[in-house]
């Protein structure tokens, strides 16, 4: 047995996993160990400082739930860019979860942009959900800001399956109405058409403007418009 896989079990809570299920929508509820975030990011931390860590990142798939976290974890610290997208890239396709999902976050691709936006439209055509989600996340953290052009609202709101037809998912659904939301805080002139106009799938655009409504860093005015265009 690994160090990583000891140390997990060292840790473990049985008493939390039903409620670390629930919350965090874990798939396979028999790989759960109970066990809290912080430890987990200390212990990739630790990882990541040792020469071997690759050995733990070549372990796919693992057996606990928590080894897809810590693992989530190492490969947001590479700082090579070139190392860190292929670790992503080998990761996203055994994601099955929102949570390890949304907590794969490389600090490196913030000083990569250019590089990253051909791998952001590929993951958000690929037919994976997780890896489709993932897409929109990094599309939604790096390119809201100083490097936002309209044309990307495009990319988040016509996110279609093989069949050309919107997609099902509900954890792609709701990154795409997270997405919006968080467009219409930060870009509001170029964001507001797609509610004006309905340009989403129904569940997106209600969604969005549910969590636009719940956002503090919209005004009670924008808020208000928002809500005559539920439907």
């Amino acid at each position: 047995m690994g160090r990583v896989k000891e140390e997990l079990l060292a840790w473990a809570r049985p008493e939390k996993v039903e409620w670390q299920c629930r919350i965090e929508a874990v798939s396979r509820p028999e790989s759960a160990l109970g066990i809290a975030t912080p430890p987990l990011r200390q212990l990739a931390r630790q990882l990541y400082r040792e020469a071997d860590y690759m050995s733990f990142l070549s372990s796919l798939p693992h057996t606990f739930y928590e080894e897809m976290k810590v693992h989530a974890f190492v490969v947001s610290l590479i700082r090579d860019f070139d190392t860190c997208v292929n670790e992503v890239e080998r990761l996203l396709p055994y994601i099955d979860n929102w949570a390890v999902c949304d907590q794969l976050s490389p600090k490196v691709f913030a000083r990569h942009k250019p590089e990253l936006l051909p791998f952001i439209g590929k993951w958000i055509a690929d037919e994976h959900e997780y890896t489709c989600r993932f897409g929109l996340l990094m599309l939604m953290t790096h390119f809201l800001d100083k490097d936002f052009q309209p044309a990307y609202l495009d990319r988040a709101a016509n996110v279609v399956s093989a069949d050309g037809l919107p997609r099902e998912e509900y954890y792609v659904r709701m990154m795409q109405a997270w997405y919006f939301a968080t467009a219409l805080a930060k870009q509001w002139d170029a964001t507001l058409p797609y509610i004006a106009d309905h340009r989403l799938p129904d569940w997106v655009h209600r969604k969005a403007i549910q969590k636009a409504c719940e956002s503090r860093r919209i005004s009670e005015e924008r808020k208000t418009l928002l809500k005559t265009k539920r439907k």
